[in-house]
């Protein structure tokens, strides 16, 4: 099934999603019981990650199991990390995209046939952030991780946004340091995407003996993300002899983590960060992407491209739209530089931001004449 080329105007979210999404259409509504009534919200009164006060969020619907999947034990603890049933998916958490992370986990959980079965990675450099997650997911089982900023910090070089120097953007490069030796893989997704379909087919994905898998594009132009001097330099363009290297976004990926381990691959990475930072010269511009595409590209094991509609930030000019690309979605991914919540906080969304909203849970404490639930950092 074909998506239409272009949305005009602005949809009601509902309408849109089972028009444009060939996997719900077909997602049996029996599959998981879950409440449909939010049950209170959270305000967070205190300081929290360098300065947002009165942070608040509804608390997520309930959710549970279908019958298939077994119990579950979703009480919000790690203690069952090891379990080899779970799905292991890993985000980060910060003061910027905090309202995106938490809409990305309700899409992930609202659309998952065993969302007890998710287990969640939460990459910080705030671990109180964590709290507000048992608050507003308070069935969740996940664990929170925090992130040194000073261990990338000597490695990290400007680019085109200042968002893709922030150090926790770098946090991918080390899950398979920070997660334990136990989870053997793991699915990573950026903060401003949300899911509609079941993560379970992206986590059955074959890797083919690959490290990474992720969907490919390509007909890009992969020549752009690195600099004329590396072109011009036999060392550094000699990388990619051999391969076949397309463009990949690094915003979801399914990473086998114990290959990662045994190949050393975060050394990889930060060698080619190095270099960056050397004299005489930058060979790319463009954050953490480069040096992944440097390690893996031409390696990398093929997705379906309805796993990361990406690009729907528009790219760094300020306003811009974009429209869905043709073909079925599983998967919306707001990469550049306009983020949906930031767009229609400021009552200038583009058309496809309806379709973030419904996962949105930011909003008044006490919003709805519902009980304000109050938790404390």
């Amino acid at each position: 099934m074909l998506w239409v080329a272009r949305l005009s105007g602005f949809l009601s979210a509902a309408m849109v999603m089972v028009v444009l999404s060939p996997s719900l259409q077909s997602f049996p509504p029996a599959e998981a019981i879950r409440s449909s009534q939010f049950d209170g919200s959270v305000r967070f009164p205190g300081q929290i990650a360098g300065g947002a006060r009165g942070v608040a969020f509804r608390r997520a619907p309930s959710f549970r199991n279908a019958a298939d999947c077994g119990a579950g034990a979703g009480n919000g603890t790690a203690a069952n990390v090891c379990d080899p049933s779970l799905v292991h998916t890993a985000i980060t958490l910060d003061e910027e995209y905090l309202r995106g992370s938490v809409a990305a986990v309700h899409s992930v959980v609202q659309h998952a046939r065993c969302p007890e079965s998710v287990f969640f990675h939460f990459l910080v450099s705030d671990p109180s952030l964590g709290d507000l997650v048992r608050a507003v997911f308070p069935q969740l089982r996940f664990k929170v991780y925090y992130f040194d900023p000073g261990r990338v910090r000597g490695l990290i070089s400007t680019s085109v946004r200042q968002a893709l120097e922030q150090p926790l953007n770098y946090a991918r490069n080390y899950l398979a340091d920070l997660l334990e030796p136990c989870v053997r893989r793991v699915i990573y997704l950026d903060s401003d995407l949300v899911l509609v379909d079941d993560v379970a087919k992206l986590w059955r994905t074959d890797l083919g003996g690959r490290t990474v898998g992720a969907p490919e594009y390509c007909h890009a132009n992969f020549t752009k993300y690195f600099t004329s001097r590396f072109w011009s330099d036999q060392r550094f363009a000699g990388t990619f002899v051999g391969r076949r290297p397309c463009y990949f976004n690094t915003g979801v990926m399914v990473l086998d983590l114990e290959r990662w381990r045994r190949a050393g691959y975060t050394q990889r990475i930060e060698r080619w960060m190095e270099i960056q930072k050397s004299p005489p010269g930058r060979i790319y511009e463009l954050g953490s992407l480069p040096p992944f595409l440097l390690v893996f590209a031409g390696h990398v094991a093929p997705i379906e491209h309805r796993w990361n509609q990406h690009g729907l930030g528009g790219d760094n000019v300020l306003g811009s739209c974009r429209d869905l690309h043709p073909g079925p979605v599983s998967l919306l991914h707001w990469s550049g530089s306009g983020k949906p919540w930031a767009r229609l906080g400021a009552g200038r969304p583009c058309p496809l931001d309806a379709l973030w909203a419904p996962f949105d849970l930011y909003g008044p404490a006490g919003a709805g004449g519902e009980e304000s639930r109050i938790v404390h950092l």
